[in-house]
């Protein structure tokens, strides 16, 4: 049996003893991705650029700035287009995005998508803290937000790392919006961190996509999507009782045109996403409820041998 697949406690939860023994793992990870062709579509590789940077000042723009660091305050007050200019820190803010919600806490196959979030999460936030980056992030979910401000070293990850090990699902039906979750981290981002989404995406719309483009214009930012693959299609013709340990509700899949309805609405959320991935020069990945979430990482983030 394989370290990745020993650590395995449940299907259904995550325990602290689990994300803490992930550390040694993480070893093999860099958080800057290889730059090689994908095996599966759909993963687009961002311009990592490694550390943080600070503020430093702001001057006339040059031919060959990059773009997403046009001053655009300075601009609009000297009528002139004028660029950010920023100096390295010794660290950067790594930022962890955690979705908390209902949706988060179902699997048709593996384990929950919570679980499978959780594990990359602290593959995240150890591979920063053994860099000597500083940790942080928030968990959202129905009630609201467990913010944990960037610091850096061991007790930072574990903090982390212990607030996931006790989430569980609420009970409420109010959740958070995509749009509240990125306008949150847009002011909690400084310019030069790199800011890691892992969720499963519903509900992402327009508003969410603008306050996302704001922070992929001065930030690194990964969204990694966690899915099951009753997500993304029905099963064949029938009736099926799906239930969420409260309520059960009967599926009836020979209803004329619901499959592809169905289909079209999960791909044409991805769509989006995947599309906004590649304009904004963000890293997309991907990580299904039966896969293992330590190579789901390896592929992108490994250490060159």
């Amino acid at each position: 049996m394989s370290a990745a697949r020993s650590t395995m406690s449940s299907p259904v939860s995550v325990g602290l003893q689990e994300l803490a023994a992930l550390s040694n793992q993480a070893r093999q990870l860099q958080l800057r991705p290889r730059m090689i062709r994908a095996r599966q579509g759909g993963q687009y590789i961002s311009r990592m650029r490694g550390r943080g940077m600070e503020f430093d000042e702001s001057r006339p723009y040059q031919p060959g700035d990059d773009v997403r660091n046009i001053d655009w305050r300075v601009t609009a007050r000297t009528g002139k287009t004028h660029s950010k200019v920023f100096r390295e820190e010794r660290e950067r803010p790594v930022l962890i995005s955690m979705d908390g919600r209902r949706s988060m806490f179902f699997a048709t196959r593996g384990r929950f998508k919570w679980v499978q979030a959780a594990r990359m999460a602290a593959m995240f936030a150890w591979t920063a803290a053994q860099a000597g980056d500083r940790v942080g992030g928030e968990i959202f979910w129905e009630d609201g937000f467990n913010e944990f401000r960037p610091r850096r070293g061991r007790k930072a990850v574990l903090r982390l790392l212990k607030a996931m090990a006790m989430h569980s699902a609420a009970d409420t039906a109010a959740a958070p919006s995509m749009q509240t979750v990125f306008r949150r981290m847009r002011r909690t981002a400084h310019p030069g961190s790199l800011v890691v989404f892992i969720s499963d995406f519903r509900g992402f719309d327009e508003a969410s996509e603008k306050q996302l483009a704001r922070i992929a214009r001065h930030n690194d930012v990964v969204l990694l999507h966690v899915h099951d693959w009753l997500e993304s299609q029905l099963p064949e013709n029938g009736r099926y009782r799906l239930g969420d340990g409260e309520k059960i509700i009967e599926l009836d899949t020979h209803k004329t045109g619901l499959q592809r309805r169905y289909q079209e609405k999960y791909e044409g959320r991805l769509a989006l996403l995947r599309k906004l991935c590649r304009q904004l020069h963000m890293t997309w990945l991907e990580c299904a409820t039966d896969q293992d979430p330590v190579e789901v990482l390896r592929d992108i983030f490994g250490k060159q041998k």
